[in-house]
Order: C-alpha cells, then sequence, then structure tokens
C-alpha cells in the first residue's frame, strides 16, 4: 500500500518523538512544519491529526498541537491490550483460516526466514508486518483484524526503536515458527500461547528500553501481561 505525505510527515515526527528528539509539552507548529517538510499546510495538519490518534500528541482548541506526555503505564497497557488482541486473532487464525491463508502465512514465514539469512533486516521488517496482517486476516473477522490493525499502528513507532536489535530480530524468529507451526496445525490453543509469548517478549525488550528515557519507570508488570 503506498504510503501518503502525510503518513510520511507523521512517521517522521513520531520517530523524532519516540526517540525524545521533540519533547514532552512541545509546541508544534502547522506553519514551521510545512516549512520545514517543504510541503503545505494541509499534509502537515493531517499528520497531526494522525498523531492524536496514537496519542503522541495532543490537541488543545484554539492552542494547537503539542508532544504529548508519554506515561509508562498507559504505554504498558496498550502493549497488554495489543498482545490479548494478537492471542486472539492468532486462536481465531487457527480455527478458521483457509488453505490458501495458511499457505501465505508459512510463505511469508520463509521469505523473512530467507532475509534474515542474507542480514536484510529490511526485507525482515516489511515481511514480519505482512505476517502478523496475514494473521488478522486469517481470523476470519473484521472487527478483530481492524481493532488488532488499529493497535499495532499505534504502537508501531515504539515497536520500531528497538526492532533492529540483531537478538530480538532472531527471537522474532523463532517465535513465529511456533506461531506457524501451530496455525498450520489447527491448534488454536497452542496459536495463542504462541502468540502471547511472542507479544510479550516485544513489551519487555520495549520497556526496558523506554525505562531509560520514560520518566518514573517501573519495572514491566510482568504478572498482568502474562497468562
Amino acid at each position: 500500500m503506498e504510503t501518503t505525505l502525510s503518513q510520511t510527515i507523521a512517521q517522521s515526527l513520531a520517530e523524532q518523538i519516540v526517540a525524545g528528539q521533540l519533547e514532552p509539552g512541545r509546541k508544534l507548529d502547522e506553519m514551521s512544519l510545512a516549512a520545514r517538510f517543504n510541503v503545505s499546510r494541509s499534509p502537515v495538519r493531517d499528520a497531526l491529526h494522525e498523531l492524536v490518534t496514537t496519542q503522541l500528541v495532543e490537541y488543545f482548541p484554539r492552542r494547537g498541537f503539542a508532544v504529548a506526555h508519554i506515561e509508562p503505564t498507559k504505554l504498558e497497557d496498550m502493549f497488554e491490550a495489543a498482545s490479548e488482541m494478537e492471542a486472539l486473532a492468532a486462536r481465531m487464525c487457527a480455527l478458521r483460516a483457509s488453505a490458501a491463508d495458511r499457505s501465505r502465512i508459512e510463505f511469508l514465514h520463509k521469505q523473512a526466514s530467507a532475509a534474515l539469512d542474507r542480514n536484510d533486516v529490511k526485507a525482515y521488517a516489511a515481511l514480519n508486518e505482512d505476517f502478523h496482517l496475514a494473521i488478522y486476516a486469517g481470523a476470519r473477522n473484521k472487527t478483530i483484524e481492524e481493532m488488532a490493525i488499529n493497535l499495532r499502528q499505534r504502537l508501531a513507532p515504539f515497536r520500531l526503536r528497538v526492532f533492529f536489535s540483531p537478538d530480538r530480530v532472531q527471537t522474532s524468529l523463532s517465535e513465529h515458527d511456533a506461531i506457524v507451526q501451530a496455525i498450520l496445525a489447527q491448534n488454536s490453543g497452542d496459536a495463542a500461547q504462541a502468540m502471547r509469548d511472542h507479544s510479550t517478549g516485544s513489551v519487555m525488550n520495549v520497556m526496558q528500553h523506554f525505562s531509560k528515557i520514560l520518566p518514573n519507570e517501573a519495572e514491566p508488570r510482568r504478572r498482568r501481561i502474562r497468562s
């Protein structure tokens, strides 16, 4: 799917916010951003509204947009919700996926493995996204699919910040293998647990990283996330 100009701007700003380059409370002026990105105000405004939905940016009537204060507990709550939604999608996928769905999931997993073999982490990242989307689609429930995609998009800037760690990428592939085997065997319980374990690993990785830059961070609430 082609990325729009506003999405490109939103992604750039999101990466800067997550990296701490745009500090909480900082005003985001449409005119200044339009000049910086060499665009009109319209795509900038669309990008800022998109970031409001991810809760990285806040909008104040008559005052405009500002970088939001990221609350560690709220971030972890979002990851926990995403983890459970992903587990539900995997469970439903194991039960309902068509033969074509299962073939696509297996194909994407093999392609991702090949990408890592040639050390192409960028290709792996793209295939990783397609892999998760294929599982959502295989659940054959539009509400689950849309909710899972929404949460994934909201958390993407945080996940990407630590995604390219070599250890995490290799672990991710191994976790994907367990998910794939469970889905191919149509074992819904194992598929859900494998996906939950995978998501929990991502949560721990992200929260450990952001504990260094987010205020008042405590240890991740492992008991809440694990089943």
